[in-house]
């Protein structure tokens, strides 16, 4: 492939609900560029884009996958990504790099939530958008429903720039409303034709609107359309595209991918009004050394910077690096600075990524994607930019992940496989985190859903060779006292020889710190030299509390008394006596299980709000709080158990159909009620 400058270039994201079609569509793509000699599907598990094993046995899309393409003399860098929600950090690191989006919309189906959740980045992101009504030829295609639900959800600036030609089975192309021509498909090629006469009515109506659109755009097209004068065909082009790439016109296409009818007109209006790198603004960044704003364009004097957005790890080849080029070239052999890191780094080779297969090229310029490499201290995010002038990139802005669960392996002794496994797999996909709890002896792997974390559990045995089973996290209970009490701790031992004496009188009761010890000796009952002993013995007990062996808080503790023996007292002998003590303390001061309480910020549709606050109630749940929400949402701040939130990314998605999401926090430490208590003291009596 030939280089291309950055205005022949165009970085395109697909987006859309899982199962619309964006697969199917590069797939129709690379068909029609004469890329491929016959179509891959998704069934089969031999498309392009899909090349991983877990993609191929699951028949969906994981992560973002770049398809680079030769169209019209531009270059074209699809970049596929997933529909499914659990896979959100993928989209998200796509958009990094997109100049421009398309949203697929199944015609049978209409506006889902994932087509909403893609409108809401695209929003956020402010990138050129257009809308593909895939699916035409299914037998409930409606392309006008389907419109005007767009409209109705997203607004006016919803403009169509084509009809459908046929309908349902007998769907076989566009009328492009724009350039007032009729588009056939035979499933290889595409024809021209006239407009069918019975459909001239419509399309120029609809033409009418978008030259509305075209005389916004600028005052003095304005002033001609209202005195009556005809557009030329390149006002109307630039008109659109000026509207377009400002945000002002979503155009609406459509097509069905399965029978490559469609693409060819896609592509030819990305090229025509999509953005290159060139309408972009010019990239901000900070000189990590100095603090200052530094600013980066495509000019062809400045100096090379690119930022990471997508690692693959593979443990054959190593792990490759996906960067978009921002300012200046690449060429192979060329020693980069990791800015964030502050680290060199080595460019051996450079290669574009076509799902799995590799294009060796020389050289790169900005606004393309290029993949490196073997990169020994870079990470997806990390900005590359020229040694001599360092310049960091604002980094990825994933999701936090809310679902955990903890990962055990079947094998003993795979501990070890499973941390650097996960810290491989962590490199590709950043929008996982995983940890070990000290406390409770598990690693936990925090994802976006079930599907997510399942995903990973098989990438690990499947990459890594590391069989694991998922189960629940376990909850990091306290015991804690509510009364006083004032017990005796006597260790005394003699068998022959030197025996073992420690006496000690402690009194127990709450307090307000973790810990508080204190030290009452009148006349020297216990040796000033044995206290720290008596301290430390009661600090060994605090790990394991007499209920359920869960670590023990708020106690305080005072030394009054004791005896000692000149010659079998010891510090060991104390500690053993504060020991007993502290067990006979804790029994006899009624103690009691606290719960982590965790604060849960939930943002809601209004319509969802009784289900939402009805399931937190279930859940031992406060309301604390709601807060309105731009675009109709709702915010409840609640506190709950973290005993009770374990699985509630799960269930918030099904009973907001996906269009929940919350953040939650830990707290305090709250006493749990009596009934639950028993049960969680049973169970881990039981387990030892």
């Amino acid at each position: 492939m030939k280089g291309y400058q950055a205005d022949h270039i165009r970085n395109i994201a697909f987006l859309g609900h899982g199962g619309c079609g964006k697969t199917t569509l590069a797939e129709a793509v690379l068909y029609s560029a004469k890329l491929t000699n016959r179509m891959g599907r998704v069934e089969d598990g031999n498309t392009i884009s899909d090349f991983d094993k877990e993609e191929a046995s699951r028949s969906i899309s994981i992560s973002t996958s770049i398809i680079p393409i030769e169209w019209q003399n531009y270059k074209i860098n699809l970049l596929d990504t997933p529909g499914y929600f659990d896979f959100i950090g993928e989209v998200q690191s796509a958009l990094k790099a997109a100049g421009g989006t398309v949203i697929l919309v199944d015609a049978t189906s209409g506006v889902e939530v994932g087509t909403e959740k893609a409108w809401d980045l695209i929003a956020d992101s402010k990138k050129p958008t257009f809308i593909f009504i895939n699916k035409m030829d299914r037998e409930n295609a409606n392309f006008d429903k389907v419109l005007n639900d767009l409209r109705e959800k997203f607004g006016k600036k919803i403009a169509p720039f084509q009809i459908p030609l046929g309908e349902n089975e007998n769907f076989v192309g566009n009328i492009n409303v724009v350039k007032m021509i009729a588009r056939e498909y035979n499933g290889k090629d595409c024809i021209e034709k006239p407009i069918p006469e019975a459909l001239l009515p419509q399309a120029e109506s609809i033409r009418e609107l978008l030259l509305e659109s075209v005389a916004e755009s600028d005052e003095s097209l304005l002033e001609k359309y209202f005195s009556g004068e005809v557009f030329t065909k390149q006002e109307i082009h630039d008109g659109l595209r000026k509207g377009v790439i400002n945000g002002d016109i979503v155009p609406v296409l459509c097509g069905a991918s399965m029978k490559n009818i469609g693409t060819h007109t896609l592509l030819d209006m990305l090229i025509d009004y999509s953005p290159s790198p060139m309408d972009m603004p010019s990239k901000k960044g900070t000189n990590p050394y100095t603090d200052q704003i530094v600013e980066r364009t495509l000019e062809p004097n400045q100096p090379f910077s690119a930022q990471v957005f997508k690692t693959v790890v593979d443990p054959y080849v190593g792990k490759i690096s996906i960067l978009k080029v921002i300012s200046g070239k690449l060429t192979s052999d060329t020693e980069v600075l990791n800015s964030n890191k502050d680290e060199k780094e080595k460019i051996a080779s450079l290669f574009l990524l076509r799902g799995k297969n590799q294009i060796d090229i020389k050289e790169i310029s900005a606004g393309d994607i290029v993949a490196v490499a073997k990169l020994q201290h870079t990470s997806t995010g990390d900005t590359l930019c020229s040694v001599n002038h360092p310049v960091v990139f604002s980094n990825i802005d994933f999701v936090k992940p809310q679902l955990a669960l903890s990962v055990e392996p079947k094998a003993k002794g795979d501990e070890e496989k499973i941390s650097s496994g996960l810290q491989r797999l962590s490199e590709e996909d950043p929008s996982f985190l995983f940890e070990r709890n000290p406390e409770t002896k598990q690693t936990l792997i925090f994802g976006q859903g079930e599907l997510h974390i399942k995903i990973i559990t098989s990438k690990l045995k499947n990459k890594f060779g590391v069989d694991v089973e998922l189960k629940d996290p376990k909850v990091p209970y306290r015991e804690t006292i509510k009364g006083k009490s004032d017990v005796q701790g006597k260790h005394k031992k003699q068998s022959g020889g030197h025996g073992q004496y420690g006496d000690v009188k402690i009194r127990f009761e709450p307090a307000a710190n973790d810990f508080e010890f204190a030290e009452e000796i009148f006349g020297g009952s216990v040796p000033k030299s044995y206290i720290p002993a008596v301290e430390k013995g009661l600090k060994d007990c605090l790990e394991a509390g007499v209920l359920a062996g869960y670590p023990v808080v708020n106690l305080k503790a005072t030394l009054y008394d004791g005896s000692y023996h000149d010659v079998d007292s010891s510090e060991m002998a104390f500690k053993i006596a504060a020991s007993l003590a502290f067990k006979k303390g804790m029994e006899s001061a009624k103690p009691v299980l606290l719960e982590p309480i965790v604060k849960v910020s939930v943002i809601v549709p209004e319509e969802y709000m009784g289900d939402v606050m009805g399931d937190l109630n279930k859940r031992r749940g406060r309301i604390l709080g709601m807060e309105p929400q731009p675009k109709g949402m709702q915010l409840i701040i609640a506190e709950a158990p973290q005993s009770e939130m374990f699985k509630y990314a799960t269930d918030l998605r099904s009973m907001t159909q996906a269009r929940g999401s919350f953040t939650m926090e830990f707290t305090r430490y709250e006493e749990v009620p009596q009934m639950i208590s028993e049960k969680v003291v049973d169970a881990a009596r039981a387990a030892k």
